[in-house]
């Protein structure tokens, strides 16, 4: 099945996607705006880090209590108040001016990602109950295909935006964003069954992580998703925009050209190896992966090269992500997917947290360029724990 094929004969995923199309665009184009905004207030690593993990760790705190609700809701009306208290709190952007409203900022954005998170985790959960087998690993890939696309644009064009006419104006475009998604969500129709209880949200909390101790297949499959925090390059890309590359590039163009370029690697990777990856081929794309984030440690001492190397680390990411979120998905009862879906995308994002703070802290100690490379060593780990999982697949 072809994504064209995919599109065509499913038209909720073809409307599903637009959504996240957009929902996506504006969850990442403020984003240049708020890391210039913390280098502008003369932030310190570890602060610029903290902020980074702001993004991560609503999906750590909620993750358990989302995916309870998840199950236990209508899909439709907790979409749709998830989408506007993005808008809301993109808005509330407007109101920090200086260094000490950073907490505010850290507050705001711990609350649109920790909605971002849930919408998320519902609409992962929504996919395995609309579509089954290759057609649900397709809209896996396209799902991530569409983020990544959105990244680099979302990136790239903010970073431009902020450069030209300012913080402020890119804010106001993103809310824009979202206003346009809550639009495009009120004409989507779909209908899934929904599994009534009367369970209190803490007992199915405590099913759902005894489901998993039962699972035990399952528990590895999600480490081995959370791999693909490795790279969680934000703390990385920013600090180098602001110790190195100034030099050369104005650090909101620093910025939004280096994830615009790794974004658009990871957009175009699975167009050609997506068709070559199986349960055999996978542990040879991990340490392809590892190799790629080494090359860029080599390199990254001029801004230039640095960016051919991380086209690199970008072009086989979206497909581990995928085939890995697509086993879990496939793995898992009905039942209990929204529980399960929020879960490892709680262990997901604290490998991106952990990721995020060893590079804020060990920059203090090391060179951003050794913190590379020992990531790229870390997906060397995660081939040979695949290689010894892939026996019980």
């Amino acid at each position: 099945m072809t994504y064209r094929e995919l599109l065509t004969n499913y038209p909720i995923i073809r409307q599903l996607s637009l959504l996240q199309f957009i929902a996506y665009f504006g969850s990442w184009f403020s984003n240049v705006a708020i890391y210039t905004m913390v280098v502008d207030f003369g932030s310190s690593a570890f602060i610029i880090a903290l902020v980074t993990a702001m993004h991560l760790l609503p999906a750590v705190l909620i993750g358990p209590f989302s995916g309870a609700i998840i199950d236990k809701v209508r899909v439709r009306a907790l979409m749709l108040s998830l989408l506007l208290t993005e808008l809301i709190m993109t808005l509330f952007f407007l109101t920090i001016d200086s260094k000490d409203d950073l907490w505010l900022l850290m507050v705001l954005i711990f609350i649109r990602m920790g909605s971002s998170s849930m919408f998320f985790s519902t609409e992962m959960t929504l996919l395995p109950k609309l579509i089954k087998g290759r057609a649900l690993q397709k809209a896996n890939e396209i799902h991530s295909i569409i983020w990544s696309f959105t990244y680099a644009a979302g990136m790239a064009i903010s970073g431009v935006v902020v450069h030209s006419f300012g913080i402020k104006t890119s804010i106001i475009i993103d809310t824009l964003f979202f206003i346009v998604a809550i639009i495009l969500f009120f004409n989507i129709e779909f209908k899934v069954e929904i599994i009534h209880t009367k369970e209190k949200i803490s007992s199915m909390i405590k099913d759902g992580f005894l489901y998993l101790k039962k699972n035990k297949l399952i528990l590895h499959l999600i480490v081995l998703h959370s791999s693909v925090g490795l790279t969680s390059f934000d703390t990385l890309v920013t600090l180098l925009a602001k110790n190195e590359y100034k030099y050369v590039i104005a650090v909101p163009l620093a910025i939004g050209i280096t994830n615009a370029v790794r974004a658009f690697a990871l957009m175009i990777g699975p167009l050609f190896i997506t068709n070559k990856v199986n349960k055999d081929t996978l542990t040879y794309i991990f340490i392809f992966q590892g190799l790629a984030i080494i090359i860029w440690s080599l390199l990254q001492f001029d801004f230039y090269y640095s960016l051919i190397a991380l086209f690199l680390t970008g072009f086989a990411t979206t497909t581990i992500w995928s085939y890995t979120y697509a086993l879990i998905q496939e793995g898992v009862e009905e039942k209990y997917l929204g529980r399960v879906i929020s879960y490892n995308d709680m262990i997901f994002m604290i490998s991106n947290i952990v990721t995020t703070f060893f590079i804020g802290i060990a920059a203090s100690v090391i060179s951003l360029e050794l913190i590379t490379a020992i990531l790229g060593f870390g997906f060397f780990v995660f081939a040979l724990y695949y290689n010894w999982l892939k026996k019980f697949l």
